[in-house]
C-alpha cells in the first residue's frame, strides 16, 4: 500500500509546521513519519503546503492510504489502517485516521476532511492526535512507551556499563555505539532509550520515560525528568522536564526547560530558563496563530514553544506559555514578550532579523554539522519570511 501523510491541524500547530509537514513533528522516540516508515518498511510521502512540497514530495499510485498525520500511529492502528478497502475510512470517534483513496481522489485533494468516503470503520484502539503544540509534550509519555515497545521488541540492548547505577535494566535499551558512563538510569518510572552513537556523560541522572536520539549528547550532571525526548544531534545540559527537542538543537548549559517543545536548529544560551507554572497556579494561556490571540491550554504546566532556527542569549528568562516563531534572536534584559514573532531581533518588537543575515547564519550552523543549507532550505525560509514579517526593517 502506498502511504501518503496528509497535513491535519497544520495551522493550529504553528510555529512547528512552518518548516515541516505535520508528519515531521517528533513525539516519542520517532517523528510521526518515521513511525509510519518503520511500521510499513517503506518511505512514505507527504501531502503538505506547496512551498514545502519540493523537500517533502508526494508519490501517488492507483491505490493509496491517505493518513491523518496528526495521529500518533502504533502497531494496532497501523494494522487496522492498512487493511482498509477502497473508499473506506478508519475513524476513532470524530477523528478520521486514514482513508483508502484512489489516485483521482488524491490528485483532487483539498483537505483531509473533504475527501469522499463510501464506508466507515470504527477503530478498536485509542487514537491520540496532536491538535495543538502543547499536545507534543503532553502525549510524549504515551508516545515514548509505544515507540520503545515497537523499536526494541525482539532485540537485545548493548550491555550497560557497570559504572552506572541502574534501576530496572529491562526497561533500558542502548543502541550500538552509544556511550553511557557513571550515571543514574531509573527505568522504574518509564523506559529509557539511548540512540546510536549517543553519549551520556558522567554524573547524569535520568528518570524515564526518556529518549536520546542518535549522535545526541547529555552533558555532565544533566538532570532529566520524564517524559522527555531529545532528538538526534542535540547537546543538552542542566535540568529538563517533560519536554521535546526535535533535533539539531542545543541547550548545552545549566538552566531549566520544562513542559516545552523546541524545534530544530535552535540554541538556548547558558543559564536560559523558562517558567512552566504561573504564580497563581492558574491555567496557562498560549498565543494561537489561528485566532491571533492567547487561548487557554487547559494545562497548569506549560512552558516554551520555540520554532526552528531561533536563538536565545545567555540568561534569557522565558515566561510561562511563551511562543517564539522561526529564526528569531531573543536577547535583552527582563522577560521577553509571551509571543515573539518570526525574524524578531531582540524579542521586543524593536527590529527585524534581516533575511540575508538569517540565511547566512543558518548556513554557518549547517556547516558545523557538515551539512549544506541548500537552495530548497533557503526558499522555505524565504517563504516564511514573506508570510510572517510584520515589523519595520533596520
Amino acid at each position: 500500500m502506498n502511504i501518503i501523510l496528509a497535513d491535519v491541524n497544520r495551522e493550529n500547530l504553528l510555529p512547528f509546521t512552518f518548516m515541516r509537514p505535520v508528519a515531521d513533528i517528533r513525539c516519542g522516540i520517532m517523528t510521526i513519519a518515521e513511525k509510519w516508515n518503520y511500521l510499513s518498511g517503506d518511505k512514505c510521502s507527504y501531502l503538505t503546503e506547496s512551498y514545502l512540497s519540493k523537500k517533502y514530495p508526494v508519490k501517488i499510485e492507483k491505490e493509496n492510504l491517505v493518513v491523518n498525520s496528526s495521529v500518533l500511529v502504533n502497531h494496532e492502528l497501523y494494522n487496522e489502517a492498512i487493511g482498509l478497502k477502497p473508499g473506506c475510512a478508519l475513524l476513532f470517534g470524530d477523528v478520521t485516521i486514514a482513508i483508502n483513496a484512489s489516485d483521482e481522489q488524491v490528485k483532487n485533494y483539498t483537505s483531509f476532511a473533504d475527501m469522499k468516503i463510501t464506508h466507515k470503520s470504527e477503530s478498536a484502539f485509542i487514537a491520540n492526535n496532536i491538535t495543538y503544540p502543547w499536545d507534543i509534550f503532553k502525549l510524549n509519555d504515551t508516545a515514548v512507551r509505544s515507540d520503545f515497545e515497537l523499536m526494541t521488541k525482539g532485540r537485545k540492548s548493548q550491555p550497560i556499563s557497570g559504572t552506572n547505577t541502574v534501576i530496572n535494566p529491562a526497561a533500558i535499551f542502548i543502541e550500538e555505539g552509544a556511550v553511557v558512563e557513571c550515571s543514574i538510569l531509573n527505568g522504574n518510572t518509564g523506559p529509557i532509550y539511548i540512540g546510536k552513537k549517543a553519549e551520556v556523560m558522567e554524573n547524569c541522572a535520568i528518570r524515564g520515560p526518556f529518549a536520546l536520539g542518535e549522535h545526541a549528547v547529555l552533558k555532565m550532571s544533566t538532570k532529566i525528568y520524564g517524559a522527555t525526548t531529545i532528538g538526534p544531534h542535540c547537546k543538552v545540559g542542566g535540568e529538563v522536564s517533560n519536554s521535546v527537542i526535535f533535533g539539531y538543537s542545543n541547550k548545552a548549559h545549566d538552566g531549566f526547560l520544562g513542559n516545552s517543545v523546541i524545534a530544530e536548529w535552535c540554541n538556548l544560551g547558558a543559564d536560559t530558563n523558562n517558567s512552566n507554572l504561573k504564580n497563581n497556579y492558574g491555567m496557562v494561556k498560549v498565543y494561537s496563530y489561528v485566532s491571533k490571540k492567547d487561548i487557554n491550554t487547559g494545562l497548569q504546566f506549560c512552558g516554551l514553544m520555540m520554532g526552528d532556527h531561533s536563538k536565545a542569549a545567555i540568561n534569557t528568562m522565558f515566561n510561562t506559555g511563551t511562543v517564539v516563531g522561526v529564526s528569531a534572536n531573543v536577547f535583552g534584559g527582563g522577560f521577553p514578550p509571551k509571543f515573539i514573532p518570526s525574524f524578531a531581533w531582540g524579542g521586543f518588537n524593536e527590529a527585524v532579523f534581516q533575511l540575508d543575515k538569517a540565511i547566512e547564519l543558518a548556513a554557518q550552523v549547517y556547516k558545523r554539522r557538515e551539512m549544506a543549507f541548500d537552495k530548497t532550505e533557503q526558499e522555505i525560509l524565504s517563504h516564511i519570511n514573506m508570510l510572517e514579517l510584520r515589523l519595520p526593517s533596520i
